[in-house]
């Protein structure tokens, strides 16, 4: 008897089939089988499904002599079914990886409960991918099982089918099952979740719940949408027949008057001629099972009184004025965004006539707060420079990150538009607003993000997947602004000539904000550590990928459960997900998996770990200043290369060791290859080509070249050999013990 039957209803979805079948048969945990129900399909649905079945003895291709609809489809996959438990997936949907195991899981942890709620990820046709605004009902907190009584808040979900597990001897001894026409997940979620002696909750997404651009049933213009009141008259038929469950007739009430309200609202649902009958037929209903006692917002009070007393009139009237009122509000935002953007350019030409402030200097890095080599030099500006007045611009967000004794300047702010016309100094290590307009006498400094590996600049005219529609005409605007362009190396430099070409001066000082990791003494990185909540005596890997530009969707190309599992309980995980990540495969933090992706410094997050793992991040030129192991997992580099390019082969001359899979990763670290002789070479290797600069004075050469003028006298690099030592771990006497297989 396999733990999971997993039944597919398929109509019409030949175009999402072999996906939806692609990612169970793809799953980690093996033991479930698949029924398919050709639900009468007019196109391939019924082929697909007995390839599969051919190929894989777990497939069961069931096809219905005539088409009977969704609820009686499933109702013939149960039929067939042997599992333990029921998940029900809809033929256009897909399961997340692992999601099978991560169910098998919480249901052994949960003393396998009636029914495992968990959640979903709507995708769209773009790619996109965005999880369940109300995922924190699914909090594994508190009882590990418990009924409806005890969590009413999860009525609040999506009542649908395919969220659920549901234990098919619970199933079977109440006898439920699935009524025709649409809406049929009503009559079968309500009932089944005030019946079931216990619930679990996983807090994790497992499915992905494709948004169709058009082509889903529920959102096309039909008369069968009135099948709504049938599948509401066998709810409150299943609660008449069971005196035990009277205390949800008012609740099921309230969640009645919401779809109703809903699908009226919804325009492109009920075919114009029989809006008046939908909503005839909805008062009725109201008044036959008018149940008070739940509580309803307030904002909801009067539409369900006017549907209640059928005045569908008035209720479209305070709809239409509702409409109404909503594009006024909206009109009238635009209006005042549009007079103060007028008002903005206006002041920043007044700002623009007036002199120069000499000492005046305007900070900004990517991402707003306090980081990066713009912040290193501002704070060697204020150390070095007498008199200096210094402003850093970012969000509110982001403002408790500023020193004290510097400005905080909101972006667009009237502030912001007066120090970018008046400052003498602007430095940044990204672009400035491109409505900035380079004063004479103005000096303008770029600090670049790091040592270029992948492709920059105008290299990426060539690969227009990487340039994802990049304005070059206002890019090479924005590099005839630079006065100054700082390089961390002889590589960045003439990488950087060639991509960003105009009349700038390249100072070839190293990276300033690598001065920390030669300052940081062995107290403050136990600060740092304790911080971010790594245990004492923990081996801490950061795992830091960086972005794909041939995916829409950022998804983890690393298994991290499954490495700390590896590891063993003294390895914790330090995850910084790379921008545009997909929130999709997110669910309650591993107790050894940090998730750092928030924070806001890099730097600090590099010098509380141990080792590092990526792939082909600027951060592996940084982090060798450490003198800690790396190591590259480069599963895609051949599509990376393909899609974005890369200024030299990584492979053939890293700074760690290599892993070209996931188990590859595994066993550098099972056979402590990671941190091994081989990996200390390499690494010496990378950091003397890529790092002969950074000493712990690139800050204060910057600031006395660019801010005091100085041509002569300026601090020369430190020798390697001569260097501060980097800061030893606590963690490193004992690093490794414990690792298992």
């Amino acid at each position: 008897m396999p733990r999971f039957s997993v039944i597919v209803p398929a109509f019409r979805v030949q175009a999402y089939l072999h996906a939806c079948l692609d990612s169970v048969l793809a799953q980690s945990f093996k033991d479930y089988e698949i029924v398919v129900v050709d639900d009468c399909s007019p196109d391939a649905c019924g082929p697909i499904a007995d390839e599969y079945a051919r190929r894989d003895h777990r497939v069961t291709a069931l096809h219905l002599p005539r088409n009977t609809g969704l609820g009686p489809a499933r109702n013939a996959g149960m039929g067939r079914a042997a599992g333990d438990y029921l998940i029900f997936l809809d033929g256009d949907d897909t399961l997340f990886p692992d999601a099978l195991q991560t169910i098998a899981d919480r249901i052994d942890a949960t003393g396998e409960p009636d029914v495992l709620m968990y959640d979903y990820a709507r995708t769209y046709w773009t790619g996109r991918s965005v999880r369940n605004v109300l995922a924190a009902h699914l909090d594994e907190g508190g009882p590990a099982r418990f009924r409806l009584t005890d969590r009413p808040e999860l009525l609040q979900l999506l009542m649908v089918v395919w969220n659920k597990a549901y234990r098919r001897a619970f199933i079977e001894a109440e006898g439920f099952t699935f009524p025709p026409g649409y809406y049929e997940d009503t009559p079968w979620t309500y009932p089944v979740l005030m019946s079931a002696g216990s619930i679990a909750v996983l807090d994790a997404v497992c499915v992905s719940y494709r948004q169709r651009r058009r082509g889903n049933i529920l959102s096309t213009t039909s008369e069968k949408h009135f099948d709504v009141f049938d599948q509401y008259d066998r709810v409150f038929a299943f609660i008449d027949a069971r005196p035990e469950l009277a205390l949800w007739r008012p609740v099921m009430f309230r969640r009645m008057l919401d779809h109703f309200s809903a699908l009226f609202a919804s325009r492109d649902r009920l075919p114009h001629h029989s809006r008046a009958a939908f909503f005839r037929r909805a008062a009725a209903s109201c008044r036959r099972y008018r149940t008070p006692g739940a509580p309803v917002p307030r904002r909801a009070l009067l539409r369900h009184g006017l549907l209640r007393l059928g005045a569908r009139r008035t209720y479209q009237a305070l709809s239409g004025a509702q409409r109404l009122g909503g594009r006024l509000r909206r009109g009238s935002a635009a209006v005042r965004r549009a007079v103060r953007g007028v008002a903005l350019r206006a002041h920043y030409r007044v700002q623009s006539r007036l002199p120069l402030r000499s000492r005046d200097a305007v900070f900004a890095a990517r991402g707003g707060g306090y980081t990066g080599s713009p912040a290193a030099i501002e704070a060697k500006v204020r150390e070095l420079v007498p008199g200096v007045r210094t402003a850093w611009i970012c969000r509110a967000a982001d403002a408790h990150t500023v020193p004290t004794g510097t400005r905080h300047l909101a972006p667009g702010s009237f502030a912001h538009w007066s120090a970018l016309a008046r400052s003498a100094y602007l430095v940044n290590d990204t672009a400035f607003d491109r409505g900035l307009v380079k004063r004479r006498g103005q000096i303008l400094l770029q600090t670049h993000e790091g040592t270029p590996l992948r492709t920059v600049g105008t290299d990426l005219l060539d690969r227009p997947a990487a340039a994802r529609g990049t304005d070059f005409k206002q890019l090479l605007r924005s590099v005839d602004t630079w006065d100054f362009s700082l390089s961390a190396n002889p590589h960045s430099t003439l990488v950087r000539e060639r991509a960003y070409p105009s009349a700038y001066l390249t100072l070839e000082y190293g990276s300033p904000r690598n001065d920390v990791y030669h300052r940081t003494g062995p107290a403050d990185v136990a600060r740092l550590r304790e911080t971010l909540g790594i245990p004492a005596g923990s081996t801490a890997l950061l795992y830091a990928p960086t972005h794909r530009d041939y995916r829409r969707v950022q998804r983890p190309a690393l298994d991290l459960e499954r490495l700390v599992r590896v590891l063993g309980p003294q390895f914790v995980v330090l995850a910084r997900a790379p921008r545009l990540a997909d929130p999709g495969g997110h669910r309650a933090p591993h107790p050894r998996i940090i998730d750092v992706s928030g924070h806001r410094s890099v730097e600090t997050l590099a010098l509380a770990s141990d080792a590092l793992i990526t792939d082909y991040a600027s951060l592996m030129f940084d982090y060798v200043n450490l003198d800690r192991p790396v190591v590259l997992h480069l599963a895609d580099v051949e599509a990376y290369e393909a899609a974005r390019g890369t200024y030299f082969d990584i492979t053939t001359f890293p700074p760690g060791i290599v892993a070209r899979g996931q188990d590859e990763l595994f066993d550098i670290f099972a056979a402590d290859h990671w941190r091994g002789s081989r990996s200390a070479q390499l690494r010496a290797a990378f950091r003397a080509r890529f790092c002969p600069y950074d000493d712990g004075y690139a800050a204060e050469r910057v600031v006395r070249r660019v801010f005091l003028g100085e041509t002569d006298g300026l601090p020369l690099p430190v020798p390697s050999t001569a260097r501060r030592a980097p800061s030893a771990l606590p963690s490193q006497d004992g690093a490794g013990a414990g690792l298992r297989s």
